[in-house]
């Protein structure tokens, strides 16, 4: 073999090397690892591109449904790859090695080792969650809301098997852009809570809320009532569904914010047969908020001093949402806020950045929120007739049981309802999972979607009266 012919091997194989090393240090693509905080896991996903000689990415939660959250710069030099994110607080650094990424995840100043692999996070299944091929019918469907430019809704009809005439319900979802399944934080309450009721004899219709998924419409722009319309249209689309179930017994399940709009749909609808309201508020949702911030700051362990500073500046925020007059209400916020950070201590002043004091004002001017800090149900639970099922969990921490609960309770003597089930179940949480302290952080962790108990209380109640 000449000299040259050697030289072209060696250079062949140089160049192969070069090859190798430079794929290996690619690192664009989806990247995944565990938060691991006290005894809880959370997922956290970069997913990297690469945009000429310069790298861009976005982080996603999927526990905390928070996905494409754009960060600010992402550098990937001498093989560490840096990620920061001003708005949270959040710092990646990990030094690439051998196909995974170890580093430290810092957010806010406290630090968490986290070691990312490469490949897309999959959801583990939840054990509720039912798997195909169901007993029963499981219809996809399409129904026009003629009050919103027709826009058209995309859902699920599902109806049982060897039943005549099966009663239906429809599923109203929380607050929040929710499909068909209200999904959140790798649960799916209304997939679970629906295939329970088709087995157990009821036709049930859940859908996407406006402009999500398969659903058209604009989301940002709607509110409860808005979102009510849309229930309206789905009983009109019901009504022309008597080859399947009995259009004389349609009713309404309404989980949070749904538990405020079914009482909306049903005080002014007589094709509503009966309602269940799943922890419903029961009080304005300036007490709403009030309450479930207070429980909220409490279970965080913050000093109580805090939290009764907190309180009184909220408390005054609210009130000029309640008679908001655009930007004279909203230098009366920023005001409010400068004044509660002015008398906090460090820790919460550290909290209340000018970036989180904007996003909170825009937010609380939205018009889904004026709307909300403003609504009383009593309004309308005092005009509902029809049979009606109240149920929060103990330890539900967003709408507090037992304030909610006797509120709706006073609505519905009110009306001279005869006939309303109000229960308060032991330690179930907002999403009527057992829970230990009803916090947010155990929605995601917790592997119970729905409570048997819930879901067996509430088809022998509907199944006890149609």
């Amino acid at each position: 073999m000449s000299f040259f012919q050697k030289m072209k091997i060696i250079m062949g194989f140089l160049t192969f090397l070069m090859v190798v090393k430079l794929s290996a240090q690619d690192i664009t693509g989806s990247w995944n690892g565990m938060l691991k905080v006290q005894s809880v896991e959370i997922p956290v996903v970069f997913n990297i591109l690469k945009d000429a000689n310069n790298y861009k990415s976005t982080m996603d939660s999927p526990s905390q449904g928070a996905l494409g959250l754009t960060t600010d710069t992402t550098v990937f030099e001498n093989r560490v790859l840096r990620v920061e994110m001003s708005r949270l607080g959040v710092v990646f650094e990990g030094t690439y090695k051998e196909k995974s990424i170890k580093g430290v995840f810092t957010q806010r100043g406290i630090p968490i080792p986290l070691e990312l692999t490469k490949g897309k996070y999959q959801q583990k299944v939840k054990p509720q969650e039912p798997l195909k091929p169901y007993p029963y019918i499981s219809e996809e469907v399409f129904f026009k809301n003629p009050k919103a430019n027709n826009i058209k809704l995309a859902g699920t009809l599902t109806i049982p098997r060897g039943v005549n005439n099966p009663p239906v319900v429809i599923l109203i979802s929380g607050s929040g852009a929710q499909n068909r399944d209200e999904e959140i934080l790798g649960h799916k309450p209304f997939l679970v809570l629906s295939d329970h009721l088709t087995k157990n004899g009821v036709a049930v219709l859940r859908y996407d809320d406006r402009g999500v998924e398969n659903s058209e419409g604009d989301f940002s722009t709607a509110t409860s009532y808005d979102f009510a319309d849309d229930v309206e249209a789905a009983i009109s689309y019901l009504k022309t569904r008597n080859d399947v179930v009995d259009i004389n017994k349609i009713g309404l399940i309404g989980h949070s914010e749904g538990g405020m709009i079914a009482p909306i749909v049903a005080s002014k609808n007589k094709n509503v047969s009966f309602i269940v309201l799943l922890a419903g508020p029961g009080i304005t949702g300036k007490e709403i908020l009030l309450t479930q911030s207070r429980k909220a700051l409490e279970l965080s362990g913050l000093n109580s001093e805090d939290i009764d500073v907190n309180m009184k500046y909220s408390s005054k925020i609210y009130d000029v949402c309640l008679d908001y007059n655009d930007e004279n209400s909203k230098q009366q916020m920023q005001h409010l806020f400068n004044e509660l950070k002015n008398n906090s201590s460090d820790i919460l002043k550290a909290q209340l950045t000018d970036e989180i004091i904007q996003q909170q004002l825009k937010t609380l001017t939205s018009p889904w929120m004026l709307t909300f800090i403003k609504f009383d149900p009593k309004d309308y639970l005092s005009k509902v007739n029809c049979p009606v099922l109240a149920i929060n969990g103990e330890k539900d921490t967003q709408v507090l049981p037992k304030i909610n609960l006797k509120g709706i309770e006073n609505g519905l003597n009110t009306a001279n309802n005869k006939d309303v089930t109000i229960q308060e179940i032991k330690d179930l949480n907002h999403l009527f999972q057992t829970s230990e302290t009803g916090s947010f952080s155990e929605y995601a962790t917790n592997k119970e979607t729905f409570s048997p108990i819930a879901l067996e209380l509430i088809s022998d109640w509907i199944n006890n009266r149609f």
